[in-house]
């Protein structure tokens, strides 16, 4: 198992997280489980979906973790005339050179930022699939490595809004989670009309943290220990939706194993080099609910795949912690489970 280096490990992770979610709660009022969640998912090499309605912060959370981090960044507005060719890019036939010169698309960039990616057709949306997939990019038969971190931050509206695609089961599941920001509280609105109301917050934003920060955090999240039983309660979950009589479509093997990397992602934001089964069971909505389709009965009676998500959290036996652990870096060791009844969401 891969640990920490010493105490300055913790100590490095831990400022170098705390300035990144300063500067965005910074920009994004009163929504700090929101914030924390995308750092999981930058932290765990995954893809984030954002999906709300229109005029919650989206674009700003996007914008505000890209511009946090100094890093590379694109922003591709998907409209319904967007071309595949426009995110990947395209060969172009030189003529002094006499030969084709490849021309990068707006994919080319360590942090990527899809805005309204379900206005675009399908095809388009399909260019996305090898890049958030396997990081790279083949045009006219040559591949072509993307930067390292990358990361797409995908914002969109629910299906039901005019003008919108649903995205291709091969992209939802492409995206480690989903969230959804929500209204503001009152009190967190005032205070936004407070600090958006004479210019925009993100004029003033510079990043705090290095690329090649991020890069060493997220080869310390990889060395996060997971114990055999939380990787059995994590495929336990899985499975279970694939055999709900709701579903007519559970979760993948990419699921499951995005939900590993998202727990190792959380202990490691929690202070921890170990992974508990209330980190699984904290993300599980989160990364699996946007890959789950509801039978026809399902939608007819008004269930949503998050509710099927918390039945089967309910019902879905929990590893119970014997042994605590000390702290990361700390000398701590990594607790045994044994099973324990769920918990109650």
């Amino acid at each position: 198992m891969t640990t920490y280096d010493d105490r300055a490990s913790l100590t490095d992770l831990t400022a170098t997280v705390e300035r990144v979610r300063s500067s965005v709660e910074g920009v994004i009022e009163g929504k700090p489980e929101v914030v924390r969640l995308s750092l999981t998912v930058l932290l765990a090499e995954g893809h984030l979906l954002i999906e709300d309605v229109p005029g919650v912060g989206k674009t700003m959370l996007a914008k505000a973790l890209a511009r946090s981090i100094d890093c590379s960044v694109r922003r591709i507005q998907f409209t319904p005339d967007l071309l595949p060719s426009d995110i990947t890019g395209v060969s172009i036939w030189d003529q002094q050179r006499r030969d084709f010169e490849f021309k990068p698309g707006a994919v080319f960039a360590q942090i990527v930022i899809g805005d309204e990616i379900n206005r675009a057709s399908p095809k388009t949306q399909s260019a996305l699939l090898e890049s958030m997939e396997e990081r790279q990019v083949t045009i006219d038969g040559q591949t072509y490595e993307l930067p390292s971190p990358f990361m797409v931050v995908a914002t969109q509206n629910p299906v039901e809004m005019e003008g919108t695609y649903p995205l291709p089961e091969a992209q939802r599941d492409r995206f480690m989670a989903r969230v959804s920001i929500g209204y503001p509280s009152p009190e967190a609105e005032l205070q936004m009309l407070d600090v958006h109301g004479g210019v925009s917050p993100l004029d003033d934003l510079q990043p705090v943290a290095h690329a090649h920060d991020v890069v060493k955090l997220i080869e310390a999240v990889r060395g996060v220990h997971v114990a055999d039983s939380v990787r059995r309660y994590a495929v336990d979950l899985v499975a279970a939706t694939r055999a709900h009589p709701d579903l007519r479509l559970g979760a993948s093997p990419r699921a499951t194993l995005h939900l590993l990397r998202a727990a190792k992602a959380s202990a490691a934001l929690s202070g921890r080099e170990y992974a508990l089964p209330d980190d699984v069971q904290a993300l599980a909505v989160a990364v699996l609910a946007h890959r789950l389709l509801p039978t026809a009965q399902a939608q007819l009676n008004r269930r949503t795949a998050e509710q099927v998500v918390g039945e089967i959290l309910q019902h879905t036996p929990v590893p119970a912690t014997s042994q605590q652990a000390g702290g990361l870096g700390l000398g701590g060791t990594a607790p045994e489970f044994g099973r324990r009844q769920p918990r109650r969401l």
